[in-house]
């Protein structure tokens, strides 16, 4: 990179905690409220970003209520309400199938230990599948309605969360950043594990290992290659 070239600042947050993270539900596509310490983390991540003095020119979400609440509290803080903000369903967190809902202990009880906790351990391994006629599928949910079912899942691996992403980072928002626009995207762990795969070259193995926590800025510098030159949390 040209030592005149500004780096170029991308921002992934994870949303503030969710009342079922809180209580250990596995959560995917369930579209849960923060909890009143996800508020908090949510309102502390727009300050720590004010005064580190970041400005973006767009942000991403999903269309969960978590990540679009901890966008808003962020956006508040910051005294951006009125910037660019673009949701997309590629951007929700991966879908946990028929454990979408369920602690831990209960999906083992009722799928057995290696079917609920291989997709947790595999890079190509999914959760057991929800029945089409289930209400949870997003097939049968109407905010939903306008998108290609047989794109919707009824359960994804880590490896399907990539390739449903992928269309949505490759032609929409890498040509936002080439042209060096700075970014925010607010999404969920497992789904920024995918966007933090294609930027550092990481394998299937590294990202499952990766964790990223609630409501905390996580940073990137780019050259003009889009290679992270730096990477940290505010």
């Amino acid at each position: 990179m040209n030592e005149t070239q500004e780096p170029i600042r991308l921002v992934l947050l994870r949303h503030g905690q969710s009342i079922w993270n809180q209580d250990r539900h596995f959560t995917g596509w369930g579209d849960i409220v923060l909890s009143p310490q996800g508020e908090q983390e949510a309102l502390r991540a727009g300050h720590l970003l004010k005064q580190a003095g970041f400005t973006f020119d767009a942000c991403f979400c999903s269309e969960l209520k978590r990540a679009n609440d901890t966008l808003a509290l962020v956006q508040s803080v910051m005294g951006v309400n009125h910037l660019p903000t673009y949701r997309s369903w590629r951007l929700n967190e991966r879908h946990y199938g028929a454990l979408e809902g369920m602690r831990p202990w209960a999906a083992i009880r009722k799928f057995g230990i290696w079917s609920t906790m291989k997709s947790q351990i595999r890079f190509s391994a999914a959760p057991p599948l929800l029945m089409p006629d289930d209400p949870r599928a997003p097939v049968n949910q109407q905010r939903y309605a306008a998108v290609d079912r047989t794109q919707l899942p009824l359960a994804e691996s880590m490896q399907q969360t990539l390739e449903r992403v992928r269309p949505l980072w490759q032609e929409t928002i890498l040509p936002e950043i080439r042209q060096g626009k700075r970014l925010l995207i607010v999404s969920h762990q497992n789904l920024l594990k995918t966007l933090v795969m294609q930027l550092e070259g990481l394998t299937g193995a590294q990202i499952m290992r990766l964790s990223i926590t609630t409501g905390h800025p996580l940073c990137y510098e780019l050259d003009h290659s889009l290679v992270p030159v730096k990477r940290y949390y505010l």
